[in-house]
């Protein structure tokens, strides 16, 4: 007799069309126009952002440029190429839990929302420098 299986959808796994229905244009500090956060999302396709994440970037008013993206991007690359699987990546000041093994952004902080500044559960830490990629460094933690 076989067995039947249910799957069911992760709610915290959004699919490209959900990222794209969104339409909100946000200013940077400099008051340059971004590109919607949500269409950098779908153009981004290594790189996912939970839906978690999604409302903290939200309610927080996080920004971030094609080149925000792009850094955060190439320090889960080095993250997993080091091992981590579960990081912090710090891009300027804003703060990033990545899932590595699954490319998956789990939250989102600035400067104003860290509390009392304290990661845990996590296994490795990633700066991602501005510009040139290959400044990013990681440290990671032994457990």
């Amino acid at each position: 007799m076989a067995d039947d299986f249910k799957i069911q959808a992760n709610p915290g796994i959004i699919p490209t069309s959900a990222i794209q229905s969104t339409s909100a244009v946000n200013k940077t500090a400099a008051g340059a126009n971004d590109v919607s956060f949500a269409e950098t999302l779908s153009q981004t396709q290594n790189l996912r952002f939970s839906n978690h994440a999604q409302k903290r970037l939200e309610a927080r008013n996080i920004s971030l440029t094609d080149e925000g993206i792009s850094r955060l991007s190439n320090a889960v690359d080095k993250a997993e190429k080091r091992g981590g699987k579960e990081s912090l990546v710090m891009v300027d000041d804003m703060a990033f839990i990545v899932n590595v093994r699954d490319r998956m952004v789990v939250t989102a902080l600035d400067s104003k929302t860290r509390g009392e500044g304290v990661f845990t559960q996590i296994d490795s830490v990633v700066f991602a420098e501005p510009s040139d990629n290959d400044k990013s460094s990681s440290i990671n933690i032994e457990k």
